[in-house]
């Protein structure tokens, strides 16, 4: 393993977590995540075209939705990658 410098932080300890403003839907077995395109209240009102959503939807494929399934305020990125690599480590081009 690689020695981290001293005031340094290795990505693969940080624990990912869900913001609560996303939203999670479900399109078959894939999830497609849902967030405000404005912060702010007053900028959605003004600043959006009639018609447009006032969310950004992100389509996540097998594998991001098994990321974002896995993204529970506990497990650490390195952890994930672990669960991962054995969930689909028997698939081609994985």
């Amino acid at each position: 393993m690689m020695e981290i410098p001293e005031g340094k932080v290795s990505l693969l300890d940080a624990v990912p977590v869900r913001c609560g403003h996303i939203t999670t839907e479900w399109e078959g077995e894939c999830a497609v995540l849902a967030y405000p395109r404005f912060k702010y209240e007053w900028m959605r009102r003004f600043l959006l075209p009639k018609g447009m959503s006032p969310d950004i939807h992100v389509r996540l494929e097998e594998h991001g939705t098994a990321v974002w399934n896995l993204i529970d305020g506990h497990r650490t990125v390195r952890e994930i990658i672990s669960l991962l690599a054995r969930h689909f480590g028997e698939e081609e081009n994985y």
